[in-house]
């Protein structure tokens, strides 16, 4: 069972993503927040699997929960859901330690999947937060010359096919597990790969990777 706390502040929200979560037979909603140290507070007392959280609350805000969250002993998944869709969001909110981000526009069966996908270790970008970051990520990396870093491609160009699905898997979200049986490997080899690739890759975490395989052209949104 996936325990999940609902952070937004508008109580219909709220309600509306209770009502469409616990219509999963493995989804429950341990609690809602309106704000977000009341989320982190609900967190470090309930320890739920999955904390799926709005960007912008009155207090402290999503992002800055969000960074509390990770700090806790056992820090739970954070998928954000939201209206805002800017690049410097997005970026924030996964620099803070997100590793899903979707838009409220979404329909309810990509949420579903989201909070699924997230709670098992998974990463999910939607198509638009992925679309900018890809783009973002290009612009930057538009200059040329002897001490232009290495764009989105040339930084992929070195992985042999293999590293190359891999990544592509992680673009598109997928857990441990998921690529495992994908790729007929055991889970532990895909464990040793991932972390083999972040660091040829120069990456900290998944979500990291998975922004990289977007900006490469290499996976789409979930």
């Amino acid at each position: 069972m996936i325990r999940v706390i609902v952070a937004d502040d508008e109580p219909l929200m709220r309600f509306a993503l209770r009502t469409l979560l616990e219509s999963q037979d493995d989804i429950v909603v341990i609690s809602e927040a309106c704000e977000g140290a009341q989320m982190v507070e609900q967190a470090r007392e309930g320890q739920p699997d999955l904390v799926l959280t709005d960007l912008r609350m009155p207090g402290m805000d999503g992002i800055a929960a969000t960074r509390s969250l990770g700090e806790l002993p056992e820090p739970p998944a954070v998928l954000v859901l939201t209206t805002f869709d800017t690049e410097d969001g997005i970026a924030r909110a996964l620099a803070a330690g997100a590793t899903g981000y979707l838009l409220k526009d979404a329909p309810p069966e990509q949420v579903v999947a989201a909070v699924r996908l997230v709670a098992a270790g998974g990463t999910a970008l939607a198509p638009v937060p992925a679309a900018r970051l890809a783009t973002a990520g290009a612009g930057r990396r538009g200059a040329s010359g002897p001490g232009a870093a290495p764009g989105p491609r040339g930084r992929l160009a070195g992985l042999s096919a293999q590293q190359r699905e891999l990544l592509r898997h992680l673009g598109a979200g997928l857990s441990n597990a998921e690529i495992a049986r994908s790729m007929h490997l055991s889970e532990g080899t895909v464990k040793a790969y991932v972390s083999r690739l972040m660091s040829v890759l120069e990456v900290d975490n998944r979500t990291q990777a998975a922004i990289l395989a977007h900006r490469a052209g290499l996976a789409g949104g979930i």
